[in-house]
């Protein structure tokens, strides 16, 4: 599997969701069990690799925005969730996270900003298809700490200078 076909695959089950990231790992594994077990290790290491690219402080920051703050999980979550709104939204955040002001559409906090299940997808169709655990991706272990410059996530004036429109969608 290329990387132009898991977004392909990413972008058509968040559409057929109506962007409910719940239905959307569960479409997500539907479409994954039509494929062979090798195919679904090729999704899993894209995925996987995308995840640990994401792991910024940047993002973190952004992330802590949007949400009115980000726990560990809670931004792992978020990364997933990232991914799930597509290659467009997932390149453009990691290269200006306040651009996500602009690229995210309508925003509802009860259900968007929350991918868990879609970090699990993977998984779980390789188990439905195997009966067996995912094995070992052979790709490099997530870093231990984030990338970039530490940001203090507690500092609100800080977030709203560094993400001003960020601040501005989704603290008004």
């Amino acid at each position: 599997m290329d990387e132009t076909e898991f977004w392909e695959i990413i972008d058509t089950t968040r559409e057929r969701a109506g962007g409910d990231p719940q239905a959307h790992a569960e479409l997500l594994v539907e479409r994954l069990l039509d494929a062979d077990p090798e195919a679904v290790l090729d999704f899993a290491r894209h995925f996987e690799a995308r995840y640990n690219r994401a792991y910024t402080w940047e993002l973190w920051g952004a992330a802590w925005v949007l949400l009115d703050g980000a726990s560990d999980d809670a931004f792992d979550y978020f990364r997933c969730w990232l991914i799930g709104q597509g290659r467009e939204v997932f390149e453009g955040a990691l290269h200006e996270p306040d651009d996500l002001a602009d690229l995210l559409g309508p925003f509802d906090d009860e259900i968007d900003g929350d991918g868990e299940e879609l970090g699990y997808a993977a998984d779980e169709a390789y188990e439905q298809l195997t009966g067996a655990d995912t094995p070992d991706l052979g790709i490099a272990p997530a870093p231990v700490d984030p990338s970039g410059t530490p940001i203090d996530l507690e500092d609100d004036d800080a977030l709203a200078a560094r993400f001003p429109r960020l601040w501005d969608r989704f603290t008004a």
